[in-house]
């Protein structure tokens, strides 16, 4: 199974690719989607989702895991991550969505909500055989490695065509497994909540 774990940013939005097949992970891909800040904004986010397509084209992941927003002092900062956010999710709607917040993430990586960029990275580098490059990718890979941890003890199946979408034909009407979630709140968009700060 392909997932994409994604770290949202207006000006650099990283993204890691990876498959899953039980308890073991690979590492497929990873990068950084960069816009530059001359631009105007509007122009930023159409960029942002243009790359974001085509890495998803790319790669075809079949899940995606998503950083919860990490509100700053700055009012304007927090909205221009906001915008970029929407556009992020916007990019995997077609898909079944997590979204994780920053200290669940580093527990399910390391062990502890109050672990350092140098031990996530080791971590990573452990888990997947690749170190990785950009702290955005590897905040982006720390999500989808936590994504395939905790899907396979809280969503045991997960049927594609059961995301709300698929009712529109966006998306296949079959699943890794062609079974379902138990509940609809584990369908579409699963939203596990824990508190904490940004990567």
């Amino acid at each position: 199974m392909i997932l994409v774990g994604l770290d949202p940013g207006l000006a650099r939005t990283g993204w890691g690719v990876i498959e899953a097949a039980g308890n073991r992970l690979r590492h497929v891909a990873h990068g950084t989607v960069v816009t530059d800040a001359a631009l105007p904004l509007p122009v930023r986010l159409a960029l942002l989702h243009d790359g974001l397509r085509a890495m998803l084209a790319d790669h075809a992941p079949v899940e995606a895991a998503v950083e919860e927003v990490f509100v700053n002092s700055n009012p304007q900062s927090t909205l221009k991550l906001g915008q970029a956010r929407g556009v992020v999710l916007l990019s995997v709607a077609h898909l079944p969505v997590a979204e994780y917040a920053t200290r669940l993430v580093k527990k399910a990586i390391v062990g502890t909500g109050g672990a350092d960029k140098a031990q996530i990275h080791a971590m990573i580098t452990r888990l997947l055989g690749t170190p990785p490059k950009g702290e955005d990718a590897a905040d982006a890979l720390a999500v989808a490695i936590t994504h395939a941890h905790l899907r396979c003890s809280a969503v045991k199946r997960c049927a594609i065509g059961d995301h709300p979408l698929a009712k529109l034909g966006e998306v296949a009407s079959q699943g890794d497994d062609g079974g379902g979630p138990s509940s609809p709140a584990q369908r579409g968009r699963w939203q596990p909540k824990a508190d904490g700060g940004g990567l």
